[in-house]
């Protein structure tokens, strides 16, 4: 509303047509606010009320109940999920609210609700935060920034691409949560040259979502991308009896990722074609601004340090079991610690860290742990499967990654993988399945969560920039989901065939 429509009016005046029309505007909004919160909680009561439902039999004829509690669960991650997709309240608000009404329906005990939201994870999360925080502060992000813009040009296609590329290059060596924050602030600086207002665009959405994506995609290809791989790996082993190493799992990884990577590209150009073709002028701008930082200074350096220290560390536990002990929630910690013993940040710096995000992965720890705990997603999961016992063998592998892409969205990944793989191998046999292709399969679609921000770490960090809401990232991911199933179909049919993967047992 500009400032002549906020003046006072004098009384007895009609109002002026732009306020009736802003004024409707207004209306109609709150009024889809207040549908879809009625509509979650109308999900919640309808599945919570519902009547007790049969239990879940897998092939070995376990059975599987669907408790008072996993119902509830059930309940709760219908309310939320709503909630967090047309974003009624504030995310991190959503994410509180699955604590509390835990505790309120006995769903859970309160302490373990709670104590959900300071997992090592969200910890995780956190420091990746600050180490985005650093960055920004320091400056390392601009002059990263400017070089890039440097080397791809004034093409804003281009420039998604270039983004993208080192996103997931940078997830082949580190957690692609801390890709994240690192790229993050790279991409606002990069953001800044190209949009000076606080508007979003489509190059805004799209250079974001995108980020998001792409971290997904890189971080299936070796084991360094995120935990999931080696979980998957362990199951494997034991079910199996055969074991998976770093190279193998890279060698059939490496190019459903990078492709994945390239078509994230072209769908962003689609769906977000950005505003400006072109921005003239910017190669030399950002020549002028690089040169304008000068020499780098003392805590930048002190600032890489640390960090490129850290992600070393990181890195080797996959290396050096003598490593693996050590948390990585409290390795990454570390260098939290270490900005402010150094004086790198302060506690100014510290408040202005984006706390709703960190409540948002508290609360999808939360319901993740809810889900498991109560034994609703192993009911879920033995129903989903056993839709697909008689199956062509193509149809039943498809449906576990569908089934663990839908999960990963809602669930920690390393939880998804943790319930698909057991049932999955079990019913594999039956159908003459080799298990190393329903490995492959899992982990590509568990890497991938393109629907909610929830789904992990890159999303939450990427919505951060304000650039889309939840539901716009959620459209993007329709799309982005088809094409991984379409793409994961050709690979499990014909391409790691021809590369020598075990498809059907012999």
């Amino acid at each position: 509303m500009d400032q002549k429509s906020q003046e006072p009016r004098r009384s007895g005046l009609p109002p002026m047509p732009e306020d009736i029309y802003l004024a409707k505007a207004e209306k109609r909004l709150d009024l889809k606010r207040v549908f879809f919160i009625l509509l979650g909680i109308a999900l919640f009561c309808l599945v919570y009320w519902a009547p007790p439902v049969k239990d879940a039999i897998d092939p070995a004829g376990k059975a599987f109940p669907l408790t008072y509690e996993g119902k509830a669960a059930l309940a709760l991650f219908l309310l939320a999920a709503t909630w967090w997709v047309f974003e009624v309240v504030p995310i991190g608000v959503t994410a509180i609210l699955i604590g509390v009404v835990q505790a309120l329906f006995l769903i859970r005990p309160a302490k373990a609700a709670f104590t959900d939201f300071m997992d090592p994870s969200v910890w995780f999360i956190f420091a990746s935060l600050v180490i985005g925080k650093v960055f920004t502060k320091t400056g390392l992000t601009q002059r990263m920034a400017y070089k890039m813009l440097v080397l791809v040009g004034e093409r804003t296609s281009m420039i998604y691409l270039g983004c993208f590329f080192i996103v997931a290059a940078l997830t082949l060596i580190m957690a692609h949560t801390a890709v994240a924050a690192t790229v993050f602030p790279l991409l606002m600086a990069i953001y800044g040259l190209y949009e000076e207002g606080d508007k979003p665009t489509k190059f805004g959405k799209g250079l974001f979502i995108g980020m998001a994506f792409a971290a997904g995609a890189g971080s299936v290809v070796t084991l360094l991308g995120a935990a999931r791989g080696a979980v998957a790996i362990g199951f494997f082993k034991d079910m199996a009896g055969r074991e998976i190493t770093f190279f193998e799992l890279s060698y059939y990884m490496f190019p459903i990722g990078w492709l994945m990577v390239f078509l994230v590209w072209l769908l962003i150009l689609v769906f977000f074609r950005p505003e400006k073709s072109t921005i003239p002028g910017l190669r030399e701008r950002a020549q002028a601004l690089y040169a304008r930082l000068g020499r780098i200074s003392r805590t930048e350096v002190l600032a890489l340090v640390i960090v490129f220290s850290t992600i070393l560390v990181l890195s080797l536990r996959s290396f050096f079991p003598v490593l693996n002990p050590l948390d990585k929630s409290a390795i990454i910690l570390v260098s939290t610690l270490l900005f402010f013993v150094f004086k790198i940040l302060d506690l100014d710096d510290l408040e202005t860290i984006p706390w709703n995000i960190a409540l948002l992965f508290g609360g999808a720890m939360s319901i993740g742990f809810c889900l498991w705990q109560t034994g609703a997603a192993n009911w879920l999961a033995v129903k989903w499967l056993s839709l697909f016992q008689h199956a062509h063998w193509i149809i039943f592998v498809l449906g576990i990654a569908f089934f663990c892409m839908v999960m990963t969205n809602f669930i920690m990944n390393v939880a998804a993988i943790a319930i698909t793989m057991p049932i999955a191998l079990a019913i594999a046999p039956y159908l003459g399945v080799a298990p190393e292709v329903i490995l492959f399969a899992s982990l590509a679609t568990a890497g991938m969560p393109f629907l909610l921000l929830i789904g992990a770490a890159p999303n939450a960090i990427a919505y951060g920039s304000n650039q889309f809401t939840s539901g716009e990232f959620f459209k993007a991911g329709i799309p982005a989901s088809i094409i991984l199933m379409a793409v994961l179909a050709l690979f499990v049919w014909l391409i790691w065939p021809l590369m020598g993967m075990p498809v059907l047992l012999k």
